[in-house]
């Protein structure tokens, strides 16, 4: 299998399983998707007005010129979100990007978390790669915000994004010694792939049997794993079984009890409150997310 193909695979997994947790977990979600108000929300209120002005004009340009949309939020906390999940969930929601190009970036920073992620549109991953953004993340942003200075980092990231897309950004980038084309997966791969298999399976193959969903899929998940290690296997397990825990409480929460696909209707999370919006003159053209991107943490 090569690179290529193989990355693919893993990233088409990675969105199912988001796509899945997502929609079947959500009267659990702790945070809701705040409304898009323009291209910068700052729901820490850390970046000064002046910034947040600037910040406002270089985004708008870029969209003028190359019709990409990149927006940027910045939140108190993740609240128990994980934060690859929420991402994507905000950007799908704000539908960044142009509808048919899928042009859109997003970044976002957590601050009790530490963590800040970009998320890239399907139609800039060619151009914004994982390893770019991971790049931008680890030499751009991270560095400043290490050293207190919160503004500067995510001007500073902006300002990378912009120029990767526009190929104005340079920097030297180490490429990790992974040069396998034609080998096997990889461990971590072996995990992912035992994880959506077993969770798939748990719900589909136990329809109405919810007491032994977490066995099933747990022991499909573990003998994919098993394949890179034992202890890999074991890992692999105990994340299915909790993910299937996870599912079969928002069933319950939901009063579904007639098992898995009857009669979800998603419920209100808590967080912001209110519904999508594009308020400020700005709204997501129509575009989509695959999971592309890179996170970091300060």
């Amino acid at each position: 299998m090569g690179d290529n193909l193989r990355q693919l695979m893993v990233r088409c997994i990675l969105v199912g399983v988001v796509s899945l947790v997502s929609a079947l977990t959500s009267p659990s979600f702790a945070l809701d998707v705040p409304p898009l108000t323009g291209r910068v929300v700052d729901l820490a209120q850390v970046l000064p007005a002046d910034m947040v002005a600037s910040l406002s004009r270089d985004l708008e340009a870029h969209e003028t010129k190359t019709s990409n949309q990149v927006a940027v939020l910045i939140l108190p906390s993740l609240e128990g979100e994980p934060l690859e999940f929420f991402s994507h969930r905000v950007g799908t929601t704000w539908k960044l990007g142009q509808k048919g190009t899928e042009n859109g970036v997003l970044l976002l920073v957590a601050l009790r978390e530490r963590k800040v992620r970009i998320e890239v549109g399907y139609g800039l991953e060619g151009t914004l790669t994982d390893l770019r953004s991971a790049h931008i993340i680890r030499q751009e942003i991270v560095p400043r915000f290490r050293s207190g200075d919160l503004p500067g980092g995510v001007a500073a990231g902006v300002q990378a994004i912009l120029g990767t897309i526009e190929g104005t950004y340079k920097a030297e980038e180490v490429m990790a010694s992974r040069t396998r084309s034609g080998q096997d997966p990889t461990a971590v791969e072996y995990v992912i792939i035992g994880i959506v298999v077993g969770t798939l399976a748990g719900i589909v193959l136990s329809h109405g049997l919810q007491r032994t969903r977490a066995l099933l899929g747990s022991l499909l998940a573990f003998l994919v794993a098993q394949s890179a290690t034992v202890g890999l296997g074991l890992l692999a397990a105990g994340v299915t079984a909790f993910l299937l825990w996870l599912i079969l409480q928002a069933n319950r929460g939901g009063g579904r009890g007639g098992g898995w696909g009857e009669g979800f209707i998603p419920g209100p999370g808590g967080g912001f409150g209110g519904s999508f919006g594009g308020g400020g003159g700005f709204s997501g053209g129509g575009g989509d997310f695959g999971g592309g991107g890179a996170s970091g943490d300060w």
